[in-house]
C-alpha cells in the first residue's frame, strides 16, 4: 500500500494490517438481503441509474412487492399509488449512498454476467444475489473505513489509546448493526461520508489554502447527497475557518491582503459544494419537479427541534440509553475541548458543535424515534467524531483505578451494544421502544446461556431468523 497514504491515515503499516485482515474476517457476518422500505428506495436509486438510467422507480418498486421484499399495505399506498408532482412514484431517499455504492455494483454487475455466462441460475436484471450482496459488502466496507479514518483522527489530536478506542466503537455503537446486519441502509454510506469530510477538514485547516478548501466542499457536497441533514456538518469547519480569519486581523496585513486571504478558499469551497451537489439537484428535478426535496419531507420538520432533549435521554428512545458508549465519547469531546493547545481545544469545540447540530436536526423531526428501527440510527454518521472522544477520555485518564473503571464501563457498553443487537434480531425485545429492566434482565442473564446457538444460527443458519412479516415503512433519512 502508499506508503504515503499510510502516513496520512496516521497509522503504522503493521496496526493497518491488523485491522485489514480483522475486517475481512468478518465479513462472513454480513448479511446481503433487502427487508425494509428504506433499504428498497436506497438501492432502488442505483438500480433504476445503472439499469434504466433515470430516478423512475416504479418498476422497482413493483419487483420488490411482488417478491414479497417490502409488501406491507402502506408500501403498497406510498410506492405504488401516490405520485411527485412529476408524475413519478415517491423516493424519499437521496443519490449519495447509490454513488458510493456504485463501484461495488460494478463489481456485482462483473460477477452476474460471468456466472450467466458459465450456465449459472443468475439473473442479469440489477436484483439477483450478486448485486445485492455488491450493496452489503459496500456498505460494510465504508463503515470499516469510518473506524480506520476515526483511528487516524484520534491518532492526529490525542495520540495513544486510538486503535483500542476504534475497536471499541466498531462494536459499541450501531454502526455494528449497519454494517452486518441491515447493510442496503445508507447509515454506512453516511458515517464513511461524514469522516471523510472531518478528516479531510483536519488536513485542511492547517493551511486553508483554495485547493484544500476546494476539497473540502466536495467531500461536504458527499456529505449532503448521503443525507440532506448532514450539510449541517459543513458549519462547523466553516466556523472554524472564520475564526482563523479573524485571528489573521490581528497580524498586522493590510486589509486588501487580509480580504484576499479571506476570500480565495471561501469562494473555493463554497463553489466546489455547489459544484459537487449538482448531481442531486438534478435528480431532484427529475424525480419531484423542483431541485429540492419532497415536500412529504420537508412537512414533518418542526425547526424549533421540540424533540431534541429526547432524542439524547428518552428512557425508551434515546440515543445514550441505546448507546451508552456515545455518552463517553461525548464526555472525552468535552475533555479535548477543554484541555490542551489552543487548537486542539478549537478542533474539540468543533467536534462537539458537530454533534449538537445532529441532535438538533434529529429533535426537529417529527419521526424522532425512529421506532421500529435499531437505536438511534440518525447519529450513526457521528462514529468517527465518538472514536475522537473515546480515545480523548481514555487518554485523559491516569489513575489506575480511574483507568480500571472506565475500560469496565466501555466493555459493558460494548457488549449493550451487542446484546441489544441480538434481541432485536431474535425478537427477544420490543424493537418499537426499550425496556430496559427487561433488556437488562436478557442482555445480561438471557443471552449469556443462548450465545453459542446465536451465533451458530447466524453463521450457519442465518435464515432462522427471518420471519415472513411485511416490511413497516419509515423515514430513510
Amino acid at each position: 500500500m502508499n506508503s504515503r497514504l499510510i502516513d496520512r491515515l496516521m497509522l503504522s503499516p503493521r496496526e493497518l494490517a491488523v485491522l485489514i485482515l480483522l475486517f475481512l474476517c468478518s465479513l462472513p457476518a454480513v448479511t446481503a438481503r433487502l427487508y425494509s422500505s428504506d433499504e428498497v428506495e436506497y438501492f432502488s436509486y442505483l438500480r433504476s441509474l445503472w439499469f434504466d438510467h433515470d430516478v423512475s422507480f416504479e418498476n422497482e418498486y413493483q419487483y420488490f412487492y411482488d417478491h414479497q421484499i417490502a409488501q406491507s399495505g402502506d408500501f403498497h399506498q406510498t410506492f405504488l399509488e401516490l405520485t411527485t408532482p412529476a408524475g413519478r412514484r415517491i423516493n424519499y431517499g437521496t443519490i449519495g449512498s447509490a454513488m458510493l455504492w456504485a463501484p461495488f455494483y460494478a463489481a456485482g454487475d462483473v460477477v452476474a454476467r460471468v456466472a450467466h455466462e458459465t450456465g449459472r441460475d443468475v439473473a442479469i436484471d440489477g436484483y439477483s444475489r450478486p448485486y445485492v450482496a455488491a450493496v452489503a459488502y459496500g456498505s460494510a466496507f465504508y463503515g470499516f473505513a469510518t473506524i480506520v479514518l476515526g483511528i487516524g483522527a484520534a491518532r492526529r489530536l490525542v495520540g495513544a489509546s486510538a486503535v483500542g478506542s476504534g475497536l471499541a466503537v466498531w462494536a459499541g455503537t450501531p454502526i455494528l448493526f449497519y454494517m452486518y446486519i441491515a447493510p442496503p441502509f445508507s447509515h454506512a454510506c453516511s458515517a464513511f461520508a461524514v469522516a471523510l469530510f472531518v478528516t479531510t477538514w483536519l488536513q485542511v485547516r492547517d493551511r486553508w489554502t483554495a485547493g484544500g478548501a476546494a476539497l473540502l466542499g466536495l467531500t461536504g457536497a458527499l456529505v449532503a447527497m448521503v443525507r440532506e441533514q448532514d450539510a449541517l456538518f459543513t458549519l462547523a469547519p466553516a466556523l472554524d475557518y472564520a475564526l482563523t480569519i479573524g485571528a489573521s486581523a490581528a497580524t498586522g496585513l493590510r486589509l486588501p491582503a487580509r480580504l484576499r486571504r479571506a476570500l480565495a478558499p471561501a469562494i473555493a469551497g463554497c463553489a466546489a459544494f455547489a459544484i459537487g451537489y449538482v448531481p442531486q439537484l438534478l435528480a431532484y428535478q427529475a424525480l419531484n419537479g423542483r431541485p429540492r426535496p419532497s415536500e412529504l419531507v420537508t412537512r414533518k420538520m418542526n425547526w424549533t427541534a421540540p424533540h431534541a432533549l429526547q432524542v439524547l435521554a428518552s428512557p425508551e428512545h434515546g440515543f445514550f440509553f441505546w448507546t451508552p458508549l456515545a455518552v463517553i465519547g461525548v464526555a472525552g469531546l468535552v475533555v479535548l475541548a477543554v484541555r490542551g493547545d489552543a487548537p486542539r481545544r478549537r478542533v474539540g469545540c468543533c467536534l462537539l458543535l458537530m454533534i449538537a447540530l445532529q441532535v438538533y436536526v434529529s429533535g426537529a423531526v417529527e419521526s424522532w424515534t425512529v421506532a421500529g428501527a435499531f437505536g438511534q440510527r440518525r447519529f450513526v454518521s457521528i462514529t468517527m467524531i465518538l472514536v475522537v472522544g473515546l480515545a480523548a477520555m481514555r487518554g485523559a485518564v491516569s489513575r489506575r483505578a480511574s483507568r480500571i473503571t472506565l475500560h469496565a464501563a466501555i466493555a459493558l457498553s460494548v457488549w449493550w451494544n451487542v446484546a441489544l443487537m441480538a434481541e432485536f434480531g431474535t425478537q427477544l425485545m420490543d424493537r418499537h421502544r426499550l425496556e430496559l429492566r427487561r433488556n437488562a434482565y436478557d442482555a445480561f442473564v438471557t443471552l449469556p446461556v443462548m450465545a453459542p446457538d446465536l451465533v451458530y444460527r447466524y453463521l450457519a443458519h442465518r435464515s432462522s431468523f427471518y420471519k415472513p412479516q411485511p416490511a413497516a415503512h419509515q423515514d430513510p433519512r
